[in-house]
């Protein structure tokens, strides 16, 4: 059987080396792919990325089953492309997408179906924009309306920040058409954690808890990224937690798509902060939506998965989640990301990466920003590279992960050292 990932990220070649594991599986093209997805066996990259031009390639190639990683070609419709021609496809539908794509369509969403959120107001004229900021004060978060790229969030600690957001986006158009309106929301407080599940448009399935390091440096400092790091599971998210997830923010979101005519396939990401206070009572509120698996929170969950991948996407395909069972391996897997110089503002390319080990049954080596020039790997974009272990607990995963971290170089390589820190200190 032939497969067809879409993406081009760490995300992208994690699905592709976890899909290769089963035994159904004879190939997996990956469009356009990145330096670890072209040396992988049983592995193509494919120089596509037009809705219309994948969905001929998959016909021309008998392929079974796409699979969507990135937002992007969610949100151009690849989803609607796929179907109209009959084509096996897993991920949400373009309208459906406007979840991830469109700030102030999830907020509006969110507020019409009481899923709680931080309270915020959607502005496309600055000084209107300016003002609501001095009435309010900070701090206060400042978000693109379309896709950025991980990059279209400021959380704002001074006023003056937040000025500064406003003027990048609705003033000098830093961001382009995804920063032409901004949603600007109170700041909340309190742990993230990372909610996945997979939804077939009426079945639910959730993935293992993550949580994500958004911010660039140590210690939760510097500018928000599109993710340092990540591990699984989340010790945030107890039994009690989950299931007031599943019963407050899931179940609702699912339940509004379907009743405003928008049923929801695909992975639905609940990016959530979690307040203080015991497991029944703590304020728990939904930070964003993603219509896709996290990056990285990937990289580690499917280090944990012990299922086969493809038939858990069939199931998801054919609209019976409700009778796939996905079995976990209890240890703690952990990535760190490494990043190029000057990341996240102007990512320097083209260094060259050496001592990237063999992939190993406790440590692989996930590829996101790398190309192959010639026959040697360099760096293409501002996350380079995960490294994603597995270990029986959080302190022996984090030892093994920067102990391969610490083997591999590229000039200005930037890394979290103290990616798990929260469940550290729980522990």
């Amino acid at each position: 059987m032939k497969l067809l990932v879409i993406g081009s990220g760490g995300r992208e070649h994690a699905l592709a080396w976890k899909l290769l594991q089963s035994p159904r599986v004879d190939h997996v093209f990956v469009a356009p792919g990145n330096g670890g997805t072209a040396t992988m066996a049983h592995s193509t990259n494919v120089a596509l990325s037009d809705p219309a031009a994948l969905a001929d390639f998959v016909k021309k190639e008998g392929i079974a089953l796409t699979v969507v990683g990135p937002e992007a070609p969610l949100a151009l419709g690849v989803v609607d492309t796929f179907r109209a021609q009959g084509l096996k496809i897993f991920g949400p539908t373009r309208a459906a997408a406007q979840l991830e794509s469109s700030k102030d369509f999830a907020k509006a969403f969110m507020v019409r179906h009481q899923i709680p959120t931080a309270a915020y107001q959607t502005f496309t004229d600055p000084v209107a924009a300016h003002a609501y900021i001095e009435a309010q004060g900070a701090p206060i978060v400042i978000k693109a309306d379309g896709l950025a790229a991980g990059k279209g969030v400021v959380v704002a600690l001074t006023a003056r920040e937040a000025h500064d957001a406003i003027d990048a986006m609705l003033g000098d158009g830093s961001l382009g058409a995804a920063g032409a309106r901004v949603v600007i929301e109170e700041c909340l407080l309190g742990e993230e954690a990372s909610f996945i599940i997979l939804c077939d448009g009426k079945n639910i399935l959730p993935l293992a808890t993550s949580q994500d390091h958004k911010r660039l440096q140590d210690a939760d400092q510097g500018p928000n990224t599109g993710g340092m790091g990540a591990y699984s599971p989340a010790p945030v998210v107890s039994a009690a937690i989950h299931a007031r997830v599943m019963r407050e923010v899931i179940t609702p979101t699912i339940e509004g798509m379907k009743a405003d005519g928008i049923p929801f396939t695909g992975f639905l990401y609940a990016g959530l902060m979690i307040g203080d206070g015991d497991d029944v009572t703590r304020p728990i509120k939904v930070l964003e939506f993603n219509c896709r698996l996290g990056d990285p929170e990937t990289q580690p969950i499917l280090m944990r998965l012990r299922s086969d991948l493809l038939e858990v996407f069939e199931h998801g395909v054919a609209g019976t989640l409700n009778q796939s069972v996905i079995d976990w391996d209890p240890r703690t897997a952990l990535g760190v990301v490494m990043a190029s110089a000057n990341y996240p503002s102007t990512p320097r390319l083209g260094d060259p990466i050496t001592g990237i080990p063999a992939a190993q049954p406790d440590c692989v080596v996930f590829h996101a920003g790398t190309a192959l020039k010639g026959s040697a790997l360099q760096t293409s974009g501002g996350r380079v590279l995960c490294v994603t272990a597995l270990a029986d607990n959080v302190r022996a995963t984090q030892q093994r992960a920067y102990e391969v971290v610490k083997s591999i170089n590229f000039n200005g390589a930037q890394y979290r050292t103290d990616i798990g820190w929260r469940a550290l200190e729980k522990n």
